[in-house]
């Protein structure tokens, strides 16, 4: 049980390596990097031994709880701790790696950069600020998990903060996720009132299922709660701002969109979820409007369909993955915990193997635009092979990971009674397969549209993809062998009554079937397209429908310029003019009686206090001493004979005094 009591020393160890690289790093050998490195690498082997032990324990297994006193507050204990339970032993495996893959990819990629050791300070902080999310027992703990992190995607996103585009990407994606952020610190709150004014997760949970708090409370607090799900996980309408994240460092994104920050809001259903399922009303014939697995649904689209109009490979990517984070709502919506879970897990292999990959593409072509690549299949033979397995994966091509995880998100959508979802999921298989092969295309075949002669990634870049490619082969393959040591949602025990609250179907080669062939329909229609050398806008040159379609994609659905327009400036412009009014009337008007009143009263304190009082007391105390001076002059003679005659008459002057008091 020592790693799971002592699972803190997870966040821990990178939480103390930012410290340690951000004081001594730049007087280390590796910069730094050496000491980031170790700390995750420890972090990692603690997260396998505590995945390892986890799964040893005997059925059924039990969460482990940890707490100490982090603060009173009106008389009630807010304790800080973990809670280890199959979801948080997984994330830390998966956090953990992903961190160490990024982290050691970083050393070739960010070699030379000008603030070398100030990113891996940041890099640290980044993964013990979700490892520390993911243990938190309470929703007290996760918030501040939650903010820190996006705070640390805010410094990471800018790293290049000189160019505007950089900084201007960091400020919007800190400031659309602030927006969620509200709603979800508006969801705690409610549910802490609603608790009897506990933060405890498991103890809200436990009060949503059994009914110890109402279905009007649990629908407000799960809307508000999903705000901020919205923001955090890139979801639609608040997906706007991760694509313009791509302007931080490649190795970022890896870390951004495979393991931490957009994932974070995915954990949160998870991690609550008796919430949402008694909030929602979520499984079969319910009733009433499923807004989780509505937003996830509507993600999923809205997503793919922007992806294929990009022209920056890492934009492919970056909608891509808003897409499979619609999945994986959609999958928590519609009573598919496991399967929504699992996607995530292998997701992130898969999608931290593309942005590496595309990061190894970049570094050698020096561009991110696939119009200045094609033909390197042949000169980045690791790259490329690395590249298409995470592509194949992403697809749902078996026996890759991608298959097992979108398989069962489409199986609990048909059997828990959401047929439309089943029909979204299966629309969006297709739609990833096609622009992936678009993707693949544009950058390995044809001939090299670039400058220069690209290259192999050196080894400390390879090495990484090499690694996340087994495991976007493998990782799926837990689901075929039918493990399950790591959810821990199937059944909610109440008052010794077990009570199903996640459904799990066997597998189905009927349904793997029709979300295999779609997939491959989605590949076939795609290399059809661009192998026969139509061009990426041959469609768009010959039907002005197609080119209108286009046009509304490539301006993103025009939510970024209805956001500027319709509310920024609009809320921006009489705001600043009032802000410039009381600026200049306001601000300004008591910033200039002060100083006239100060000018004044200086004139006064000058004029009347300094020249004639104080000038005059120190000029008649500089007189009195002058003229007393004066007088002595005549005294001190330095004449013995006038000094003794002084004394005897001073003395015959006294005793005359003496005898006429005194007679």
């Amino acid at each position: 049980m020592f790693f799971l009591r002592n699972s803190w020393l997870i966040p821990a160890i990178p939480g103390a390596c930012f410290f340690l690289v951000l004081f001594f790093g730049k007087k280390m050998p590796g910069k730094g990097a050496d000491i980031g490195i170790a700390g995750v690498l420890i972090s990692f082997l603690l997260a396998v031994a505590t995945a390892v032990k986890w799964i040893s324990m005997s059925t059924p297994r039990h969460a482990v709880e940890r707490h100490v006193t982090w603060f009173k507050m009106g008389g009630i204990d807010v304790h800080a701790g973990t809670h280890i339970d199959g979801l948080a032993v997984m994330m830390l495996f998966i956090v953990t790696l992903i961190s160490l893959m990024v982290h050691v990819y970083s050393l070739g990629y960010m070699h030379g950069d000008r603030r070398f050791t100030y990113f891996y300070a940041a890099l640290a902080l980044f993964t013990a600020s979700m490892l520390m999310l993911v243990v938190a027992p309470n929703t007290l703990q996760l918030l501040v998990g939650w903010e820190l992190v996006g705070v640390c995607s805010f410094m990471l996103i800018g790293h290049w903060w000189e160019e505007e585009i950089n900084s201007a990407a960091a400020i919007k994606a800190f400031i659309t996720t602030r927006t969620g952020d509200v709603g979800l610190m508006l969801g705690i709150i409610t549910l802490f009132f609603a608790a009897g004014r506990n933060f405890d997760i498991a103890h809200l949970n436990r009060l949503a299922l059994t009914g110890g708090i109402s279905h009007h409370l649990l629908l407000v607090s799960g809307l508000l709660l999903l705000l901020g799900v919205v923001g955090k996980s890139a979801q639609f309408p608040l997906h706007v701002w991760l694509p313009d994240a791509m302007a931080g460092p490649t190795p970022v994104s890896a870390l951004i969109h495979a393991a931490t920050m957009v994932v974070a809001g995915v954990y949160l259903v998870a991690r609550v979820y008796g919430v949402f399922f008694a909030g929602f009303s979520i499984g079969p014939h319910a009733g009433g409007i499923n807004w989780v697995a509505a937003i996830g649904g509507i993600t999923v689209l809205i997503g793919a369909a922007l992806a294929f109009v990009q022209d920056d490979v890492k934009r492919v990517l970056a909608y891509s993955t808003i897409s499979q984070l619609g999945y994986m709502v959609m999958a928590l919506g519609v009573g598919a915990w496991t399967a929504g879970v699992f996607h995530l897990f292998t997701h992130a292999f898969f999608k931290a193997l593309l942005f590496l990959g595309s990061g190894s593409l970049i570094h050698a072509v020096h561009s991110n635009n696939m119009s200045d690549m094609g033909g390197l299949r042949k000169r980045m033979p690791t790259t490329f092979w690395t590249f298409i397995v995470g592509s194949l994966a992403l697809a749902g091509i078996f026996p890759l990971a991608g298959f097992w995880s979108k398989d069962e998100i489409l199986l609990g959508a048909q059997r828990g009674g959401y047929p439309a979802f089943f029909w979204v999921g299966l629309v969006g298989a297709f739609m990833t397969a096609a622009y992936m092969t678009r993707a693949c295309y544009l950058v390995f075949w044809g001939e090299y549209r670039g400058e220069g002669h690209p290259h192999e990634a050196p080894a400390t870049m390879a090495w990484p993809l090499r690694i996340l490619a087994v495991g976007s082969i493998a990782a799926g393959w837990l689901s075929a062998f039918g493990f399950h040591g790591f959810p821990s949602w199937v059944s909610f025990e109440v008052e010794g009554v077990t009570r199903e609250v996640v459904h799990e179907f066997a597998f189905s080669v009927p349904y793997a079937a029709a979300s295999l062939a779609v997939a491959f329909i989605g590949i076939g229609v795609a290399a059809g397209y661009y192998f026969r050398d139509l061009g990426p806008h041959g469609l768009t040159r010959r039907s002005s429908a197609a080119r209108a379609g286009y046009h509304f994609l490539e301006e993103k659905y025009f939510l970024d310029r209805l956001y500027i327009n319709g509310i920024i400036r609009s809320i921006q412009y009489p705001v600043a003019r009032a802000a410039y009014w009381i600026n200049q009337n306001v601000i300004d008007g008591v910033v200039n009686g002060a100083g006239f009143v100060s000018r004044m009263a200086a004139g006064f304190v000058y004029n009347i206090v300094d020249q004639k009082i104080v000038d005059g007391v120190v000029n008649g105390a500089g007189f009195t001493a002058e003229e007393s001076g004066g007088i002595l002059r005549y005294i001190q003679t330095g004449r013995v004979q006038q000094y003794a005659a002084v004394l005897f008459g001073a003395a015959a002057l006294f005793a005359l005094i003496l005898v006429l008091t005194t007679a």
